[in-house]
């Protein structure tokens, strides 16, 4: 039986649309990429609140969009998505796309790095986001 994929939100009056269609989604993409979907849980939180995760926990100084926190094993994908919706928001308006677009753009990120994909070298960044770019297309919702 596949995992649960959760959604909670540290915003007020925030909540994610479309929870089962992206679960049912996500789920595709785990499944897609060959491991079984475990639980997986999507925090949404404000900059400031990502920020203080990535000082504690990353010892990064900076704002992101994503942290991913990976209790992946035994080819069960697993883990927390902290998703700051102010970054989702500014990013949105800057690269002129949807806000409900570049939130699933983020989510899918944060599941194909569950999937053992990274980003950190231009080669990977290029797959990745290739990656995302084609299961963006496959959303039926």
């Amino acid at each position: 039986m596949a995992g649960k994929i959760s959604f909670q939100t540290l915003l007020n009056g925030f909540t994610v649309r479309n929870k089962r269609n992206i679960s049912e989604w996500l789920r595709y993409v785990v499944d897609n990429e060959g491991f079984t979907s475990g639980d997986i849980a999507i925090v949404c939180c404000s900059d400031d609140y990502l920020l203080e995760v990535n000082r504690n926990y990353l010892n990064h100084d900076y704002f992101t969009d994503i942290i991913t926190f990976d209790y992946s094993e035994n080819q069960v994908v697993s883990g927390d998505l902290m998703i700051s919706i102010d970054r989702i928001r500014d990013h949105a308006a800057k690269y002129e796309v949807s806000f409900e677009d570049e939130l699933h753009r983020v989510m899918v990120h944060g599941v194909l790095h569950l999937c053992g994909y990274k980003d950190k070298r231009k080669s990977d960044k290029e797959l990745m986001t290739s990656k995302e770019n084609q299961y963006l297309k496959k959303r039926t919702f």
